[in-house]
Parts: structure tokens; C-alpha cells; sequence
């Protein structure tokens, strides 16, 4: 595609050759001549002058000259007629530029327009599926062997079960919805009532509920809700091996990283990230817009716009602090046996009998 077309449909700006064309994408250190390639971490800034990518996705204000050598600001009012030329001992030919507010954004429309989306190998329901009678699937969903959709589920329109999606009875999938293999939808929460010292299974007459545009990472569990509904609001993107616990409610569009684990009935607002291993206990209330720092433990209620580190989870400047002081501790350990001996050496003997 030449580059000018793709500029157009991902609504990026062209800085150099509008012509040339481009035919895959790649990062910046593994991409050749034909491909196209982004940076959106200044830390990778100086990448760009050893890769041998067609053009490159980038911020209006990226200061390349700086660590290029160039005499270069790429600012918003550039015209798209310049040619932008690099050290021919560092690389070959000119850089091309797509200019963006948002060039990873740029970039994933990118690769949709040049690589597209798995191509699947069947369409509708594989016969080697199993969807209860009483379960009903909307147009366009492809399940892929080995799924089980048990009885009166209900799978919108446009979804992907990948092989070995167990979607229980009673559960409701929005439309778009993405399982990834191995994930589980709806299983028994882990509620068990105890008496004279054994543990009693309660029921789970409750369901769960994913709404649209949400995706689930392979190997996932989200339980069903004891009573109600867990929910998973639209645009909700959970990662690998996470597990939701029964009556959880996650908002709209959170990111839950790999191996989160969120215990019963806790509520999280919207737009919500949890890093790595983070662990949240039950019945809490984590604001809208929180962040949590990889491998937090999360014990109490979070209020919104909170970024959040740590074991028990702090606010993230007193956790920072609180890492330095751990990181002095063998020091202080040592200045504190030190001044006990000096104390010893200062204190008079006792006359006591």
C-alpha cells in the first residue's frame, strides 16, 4: 500500500515520500526495507536510526535531531512534501514518517489495513462443538472445536470461542466477545458455608455476564455469581490465567494483566489497569481510573484517580519510598549494631549485688 493511502485510512500525516509503498509490519529492529514500524517509548528513540523499516509511526514533537544527529523536530505545522534524509552509515535511504497523536494507535490500524486479523478455518459453529439445544448463538460467531455452550446460554453476535471455551448454563455473551482457548465462563464460585468444622458447598443459582467488545485471555475463570450476576462490563480485556470470583463487577474498558486474581463481590469502577499478579481481596470498592502496580495486594477500598504499589497496596510515592528504605535496610542494620557497641562501651558497669 503506498504510503499516502495508508496515511489516509489511520488518519496519520505523511513526513517524506507518499509514494513509497509499504508491504508488513515489524519492530524497529526486525524490520526490512518493505515494512512499517512505530515508536511510542522515547527509550527506543535511538532504534530509529538503525532501522531499516519504509517509514516509521511516531509523535508530532519527537525530538529525532537530538539523538539522530539531524537537524530535525517533527512538529505538527510540517509540510508532507519534506524528505527526510539519515547518516548513510547508520542506514540506507530516507526515513519516512507517519505522524500521529497516538502512534501505537496508528500502528494497530496499521497492521488491521496491511495483515488483517487470523483468517479462521470455518465459519459459524465446528461440528466438533458441542452447544446445548437450549443455547442460542448469533450470526457470525465462529466456535472452534471442543467448545461447550451449555444450556440457555446466550453468545452474540460476531464472538470467537477458541477450542476448549466452556461457556456454562445461563451465562450471556455480548456481541464481539473473544474467548481464548481454555478459558472458563461461569463455573461454581468458591463459596462454602462452615459448620462444626466442615465446609458446606452453597449453591450458585446465579450467571455470568460478559457485555460487548470484551475479551477474555486463554486460561481464565470467571466464576458465577452465588446470587445476581458477575459481570464484565463493555471493553473489559482480561489477559492470560486470570480469575474473577463470584459477584465481582468489573467496569467498562479495564485492563486486567496476566495472572490477576479478584476475590467475591468486589466492585471496580471503569478504565480500571491492574499490572501482574496483583491480588485483590473481597468485598472491596476500587474507584474508576485506579492503577495498580504488578504483584499489589489490594486489602482495602481504593478511591478513584489512586495509582497504587505494593504489599499491602499504598499510595505509589509512599511505596516507592517505602522500596527505598527496604533497599537502606542491611545499612541501617549495620549503623544500628555499631551504635549498640559504642552505647556498650559508654555505659558504666553495674554495681548492683
Amino acid at each position: 500500500m503506498r504510503l499516502g493511502d495508508l496515511a489516509n485510512k489511520i488518519n496519520s500525516r505523511v513526513v517524506g515520500d507518499p509514494d513509497c509503498e509499504v508491504t508488513g509490519v515489524a519492530t524497529l529492529d526486525d524490520a526490512g526495507p518493505g515494512d512499517l514500524s512505530f515508536l511510542a517509548n522515547p527509550r527506543y528513540i535511538k532504534r530509529v536510526a538503525m532501522t531499516n523499516a519504509a517509514a516509521v509511526c511516531i509523535k508530532p514533537d519527537t525530538k529525532l535531531g537530538v539523538k539522530l544527529g539531524l537537524n530535525l523536530r517533527v512538529k505538527p505545522e510540517n509540510k508532507p512534501d519534506t524528505k527526510l534524509g539519515i547518516n548513510s552509515a547508520v542506514r540506507e535511504g530516507p526515513l519516512n514518517l507517519l505522524v500521529s497523536d497516538d502512534p501505537y494507535y496508528a500502528f494497530t490500524r496499521a497492521m488491521v489495513e496491511l495483515v488483517g486479523f487470523r483468517k479462521h478455518p470455518h465459519e459459524g459453529i465446528h461440528p466438533r462443538a458441542f452447544v446445548d439445544p437450549t443455547a442460542t448463538v448469533g450470526p457470525g460467531t465462529v466456535v472452534y472445536p471442543n467448545v461447550y455452550i451449555g444450556p440457555r446460554a446466550k453468545v452474540g453476535k460476531d464472538c470467537i470461542l477458541y477450542p476448549g471455551v466452556v461457556v456454562y448454563d445461563d451465562c450471556i455473551l455480548g456481541d464481539r466477545v473473544i474467548i481464548q482457548a481454555n478459558a472458563v465462563i461461569g463455573n461454581d464460585g468458591y463459596g462454602f458455608a462452615t459448620h462444626a468444622g466442615k465446609h458446606h458447598k452453597m449453591p450458585t443459582p446465579g450467571n455470568v455476564v460478559l457485555e460487548d467488545d470484551v475479551e477474555i485471555g486463554g486460561g481464565c475463570v470467571i466464576q458465577r455469581a452465588t446470587m445476581g450476576t458477575t459481570l464484565l462490563a463493555a471493553g473489559t480485556k482480561l489477559g492470560d490465567l486470570v480469575a474473577i470470583g463470584h459477584g465481582v463487577e468489573l467496569g467498562k474498558h479495564c485492563l486486567i494483566v496476566t495472572q490477576v486474581g479478584i476475590a467475591g463481590s468486589t466492585i471496580v469502577g471503569d478504565y480500571v489497569v491492574m499490572a501482574g499478579q496483583v491480588g485483590v481481596a473481597g468485598h472491596l470498592e476500587i474507584g474508576s481510573m485506579v492503577k495498580i502496580g504488578a504483584k499489589s495486594g489490594v486489602m482495602e477500598d481504593v478511591p478513584p484517580k489512586t495509582d497504587i504499589l505494593g504489599i499491602p497496596a499504598q499510595p505509589i510515592a509512599q511505596a516507592r519510598r517505602t522500596f527505598i528504605a527496604t533497599l537502606q535496610l542491611p545499612e541501617l542494620v549495620k549503623r544500628v549494631r555499631e551504635l549498640e557497641r559504642t552505647v556498650a562501651k559508654l555505659t558504666p558497669p553495674s554495681t548492683e549485688k
